[in-house]
């Protein structure tokens, strides 16, 4: 049980979780159904999840020092998995999910494999992006916004409506949504870690620049890219579809700033929660693209 809590850290469950919703609300907008549509969201899933794995468990044998400080209650960090156990751990879970997604298809091969291209050299040298601000904001949103989103929406069109024409405008609105919203998310990431990034030299945006400025700056940034579904209900959508978007969204804004006045983030605690909400917010664009899509 104390094994399987640890590999339940080691996976950091916010991602995983964040995952399974993005490629669920990308199956159902793409019209999967069936018993063939669903073994096929199964296997596209659990490659994902896969490659989840491998990225997140990579960065932290890259950073088991750095995460002594920042994250001590991690596996590595805490020893409760050893340096060899996690290196097996990610090793099992590149080649699986390299290996389901080969057998699934030219898209989604292209997707996992981008994403743990992206996610090795964001963590080890010689590039090790993650010490490079603006480029490790810009690998994380480009992986969650646009390599997941239209690579993962290509493979289900592929799978359930090869005929049809490929919705390149809608692709297009949730690659710049999301990308928008995995820099917010990527800038947010690194405010708590602001002791043991400066103690080991990492020059993220908050060592640089304070995480008063930082949080400022996500806040605005959010808010802007939350304009653009918010402008499409009002001028493009249907009446009704509009209306839904438009209402639902003008409440999640008024939500994300109303919470972020109480946050301080001078105090690595309340930007954490604060953080793990913000991942929550993420996940609700899922469930509400997945009931739109439902409903219709």
């Amino acid at each position: 049980m104390a094994k399987l809590l640890a590999l339940l850290h080691f996976s950091r469950p916010h991602t995983i979780v964040a995952t399974g919703l993005q490629v669920t609300g990308l199956f159902i907008l793409a019209g999967g159904r069936g018993v063939s549509g669903w073994a096929a969201w199964l296997l596209a899933l659990a490659s994902c999840l896969a490659a989840n794995v491998y990225i997140v468990g990579l960065n932290q044998l890259a950073d088991v020092a750095i995460d002594r400080v920042n994250k001590p209650y991690l596996p590595l960090a805490s020893g409760a998995f050893s340096m060899r156990q996690g290196r097996a751990i990610v090793l099992v879970a590149g080649l699986l999910a390299v290996g389901l997604a080969a057998s699934q298809g030219s898209y989604l091969l292209l997707t996992v494999s981008l994403s743990m291209v992206i996610g090795t050299i964001y963590s080890l040298p010689p590039l090790h992006l993650k010490s490079r601000p603006l480029w490790a904001a810009l690998s994380i949103a480009f992986v969650r916004g646009v390599v997941a989103n239209v690579g993962l929406s290509l493979h289900f069109h592929q799978a359930f409506q090869p005929a049809a024409g490929i919705p390149w405008l809608l692709l297009a609105g949730l690659a710049v949504f999301f990308f928008g919203f995995g820099l917010v998310i990527a800038l947010y990431k690194d405010i708590p870690d602001l002791r043991g990034d400066r103690q080991f030299g990492i020059h993220t945006f908050t060592v640089r620049l304070g995480p008063a400025r930082v949080f400022q700056g996500g806040r605005w940034l959010l808010t802007g890219f939350y304009l653009a579904p918010i402008g499409a209900g009002v001028f493009q959508l249907p009446r009704p579809d509009g209306a839904v978007l438009l209402v639902s969204h003008l409440l999640i804004v008024a939500l994300f700033w109303g919470l972020s006045r109480s946050v301080d983030p001078a105090k690595p605690a309340a930007i954490t929660r604060f953080y793990l909400f913000l991942w929550g917010l993420f996940y609700v664009e899922y469930i509400l693209l997945s009931l739109w899509k439902i409903g219709r």
